[in-house]
């Protein structure tokens, strides 16, 4: 086990930083001593939470997907405390339903957010890290080593992601930065409540084997990364089975495309009132956003 990096004096960025893992995430390394950037697309949220945090902190306004305004924001936020130790990739949305009825702009917007988001993210603040020998910690899923049916965009954005984060880690080593990938059951946050308005996605998930069909309090979790950040850890799990995925991730796609296809069957009468569109507040709000950008 890697020894622990005291966070007093650190400066963390954390993207989708508005609401849930973001927004405790922010609070939990606020408390142990870190100064906090936020990042997000919700404003007033952004500046709420700002406002609520115990330590130095401040906001940014930005779309993680837009190169310009990240480079930006990096600059920006390098300038506001003297230095970057540690980011957080974690903004992020998801969509669920049958793939051949979903809405293509939501579906590619999933991809943009969590994959391409994420290396804008990276290649925005990699300067500063470089500088700092900082820690890049990615924000993946159980969903990264596990596909689903209803979930081909997440789970392609967040397998892309941990492929990706796992390349750059390579990359990026001699130079004294590290880089970890976040791995993160359902948790009880804006956007798993959001895709569990939707009856048949609730109950397919339901149907999952244990202990992958349950809801996980967001504190532990949390508590989890706030110490894989301070280990550097290339690996951060929010929840304890997680780990033990790995050994097993192999055999998944064989056993879920069998299985899969029998929940499909049972599930077949009722696709046609999935919703197709981004889920969750985090969702809205950037559907909200880019019908205000809109030429």
């Amino acid at each position: 086990m890697s020894s622990r990096v005291g966070l007093e004096g650190q400066v963390a960025v954390v993207t989708g930083a508005a609401r849930g893992v973001g927004e405790l995430l922010a609070r939990k390394l606020s408390a142990r001593g870190a100064k906090v950037a936020l990042v997000g697309l919700e404003a007033d949220e952004l500046k709420r939470v700002s406002e609520r945090l115990t330590g130095e902190s401040d906001h940014w306004y930005a779309d993680v997907t837009d190169h310009e305004a990240m480079a930006r924001v990096a600059q920006e936020v390098e300038q506001r405390f003297g230095k970057v130790d540690i980011v957080v990739a974690n903004a992020g949305v998801a969509s669920g339903g049958p793939f051949v009825d979903s809405d293509p702009v939501a579906w590619r917007r999933v991809i943009e957010v969590n994959l391409i988001g994420s290396a804008v993210t990276a290649r925005a603040f990699l300067p500063a890290l470089m500088k700092s020998r900082g820690y890049l910690l990615q924000i993946a899923s159980l969903a990264a080593m596990t596909p689903a049916p209803m979930m081909s965009a997440y789970c392609a954005s967040k397998s892309g992601v941990e492929a990706y984060a796992h390349s750059l880690r390579a990359e990026v080593g001699h130079k004294g930065v590290r880089v970890g990938v976040g791995y993160l059951s359902w948790t009880d946050t804006d956007m798993v409540r959001g895709a569990d308005q939707d009856e048949v996605m609730r109950e397919l998930r339901q149907r999952l084997p244990w202990p992958s069909n349950k809801t996980y309090p967001l504190g532990p979790a949390v508590e989890r990364i706030v110490a894989g950040i301070e280990r550097r850890s290339s690996h951060v799990y929010a929840q304890w089975w997680l780990r033990g995925m790995q050994g097993i991730r192999g055999y998944l796609p064989g056993v879920i495309g069998s299985v899969g296809q029998r929940e499909m069957r049972r599930f077949e009468p009722r696709l046609g009132g999935v919703r197709t569109g981004l889920v969750g507040a985090g969702g809205a709000a950037d559907e909200e956003e880019r019908k205000s950008t809109a030429p």
